[in-house]
């Protein structure tokens, strides 16, 4: 046997019901049926994509690992909209990028969130788009750290690339992972398509419009491996299938942001004391000066007035003492909103307050998340291969919990993580 390596593939926003249709295709049934499954996986706070990849390649919560949701913080820049975190350097600790680079293993990450940059990724097209219409796909990918050798590859397949258009942005990500490993044969490569995820919220949590996303996944699962078999490392590559979180139907958007103006608290977009900035199913409320103790007992009490109606969409407001105490959820907010389970939340400040679902973009449509962990259905973790035990079924498992499980079946170690290796699946 040579070196372990791994094929990680996070397939966004698949759950545990989907596994029923996936574990008849083709593919599945190859590759990864057999071996150890962790059926239901619990998330983290917020179910947000980046904070999720986050934490399932550092091991660690958001309070330590310091990225609280896709987008920055609004008190930090002015854009409309406001930038997404794609950058590594937000990152406050060591990942597995970083742990397997420094026990002289090789990376790779095609897609993988908040990787822009990396310093320890080897081949590295990070999740970011062309931010102008004469920028191209390559020049793109530079600019957030994909070195020069990998210029070829996105140019062979950027023909099917849509930009944040599912499946067509997926089929580009596994072409282009495949090829990493066909030319590279890294120790640990990471993906994230996210076709699942785009689907859900475009048409909904459930029904047959799924199914063509869920064979997609199988498709894709086929194409990886079939390129570790053409670089002749196929006995010595474990795959894994993991996704980041669930999602809930919605019924309505409300713009919180309306009545903090009501109250006098947003004059305008640049002229504000506080501001609730949406996570989808939460949202995070920000004070420009957190410091200023009659802005925050002013906002805490509508927040909780507006809780207590139950008319608003808010079932629970946390200080950022208990987000932090309860859940691991740590940022420059003041407070966080939870969802009352069937409510998404905007950031408009002028009226209408409550919205229909529009798709204009993740939070607002027909199906999305952010919510707490403990709601909607749960992720999944499943891996064959030489790292692993076969026919080793588990009920439960922890988001967590992944860095370390990876880490440890590359025969690394990574140290002070708030996760664990689960060592009853690793061989």
């Amino acid at each position: 046997m040579g070196k372990q390596k791994i094929i990680v593939m996070s397939a966004d926003a698949l759950v545990a019901e989907d596994m029923a249709y996936l574990k008849t295709l083709p593919n599945f049934k190859k590759y990864l049926a057999g071996g150890s499954a962790i059926e239901q996986v619990r998330s983290i706070y917020p179910t947000i994509t980046y904070p999720c990849h986050t934490t399932m390649a550092t091991g660690c919560y958001p309070d330590r690992h310091g990225i609280p949701g896709n987008l920055k913080s609004p008190y930090q820049y002015t854009q409309n909209p406001i930038p997404w975190i794609w950058e590594h350097d937000a990152v406050k600790v060591p990942d597995i990028f970083d742990v397997a680079k420094a026990n002289g293993l090789t990376t790779a990450a095609v897609f993988w969130p908040v990787t822009g940059r990396h310093p320890h990724i080897d081949w590295l097209i990070d999740e970011y788009w062309t931010q102008s219409p004469t920028q191209t796909l390559a020049k793109a990918f530079l600019e957030m750290g994909m070195q020069e050798e990998l210029v070829p590859i996105v140019e062979k397949n950027q023909h099917m690339m849509v930009e944040r258009v599912h499946p067509q942005c997926d089929n580009f990500i596994v072409a282009c992972a495949a090829d990493i490993i066909r030319k590279y044969q890294p120790d640990l490569i990471m993906l994230h398509p996210a076709n699942i995820d785009g689907v859900r919220h475009q048409s909904g949590l459930f029904g047959e419009h799924i199914t063509a996303s869920i064979e997609d996944t199988d498709r894709w699962i086929g194409e990886l491996m079939q390129a570790a078999e053409e670089a002749g490392i196929a006995k010595d590559t474990s795959f894994v299938l993991t996704s980041d979180h669930g999602q809930m139907d919605i019924k309505r958007g409300i713009n919180l942001n309306v009545f903090l103006r009501d109250a006098g608290l947003i004059r305008d977009s640049q002229d504000w004391d506080v501001w609730c900035q949406s996570g989808g199913m939460s949202a995070c409320v920000f004070l420009r000066n957190k410091n200023d103790k009659r802005i925050y007992e002013k906002t805490r009490t509508l927040l909780e007035h507006m809780c207590e109606e139950g008319i608003y969409g808010i079932s629970r407001v946390y200080s950022a003492e208990e987000a932090q105490e309860e859940e691991h959820f740590a940022g420059d907010f003041s407070f966080v909103v939870e969802t009352d389970g069937y409510t998404s939340f905007g950031d408009s400040f002028t009226r209408p307050v409550v919205t229909a679902i529009n798709n204009e973009d993740y939070r607002k449509g027909r199906a999305t998340h952010g919510y707490l962990p403990s709601k909607g259905p749960n992720p999944v973790f499943y891996a064959k291969g030489p790292a692993f035990r076969e026919g080793v079924t588990l009920e439960k498992g922890r988001l967590v919990d992944e860095a370390p499980t990876l880490a440890k079946a590359l025969g690394i170690e990574m140290p002070d993580t708030d996760g664990s290796p689960v060592m009853a699946i690793l061989s």
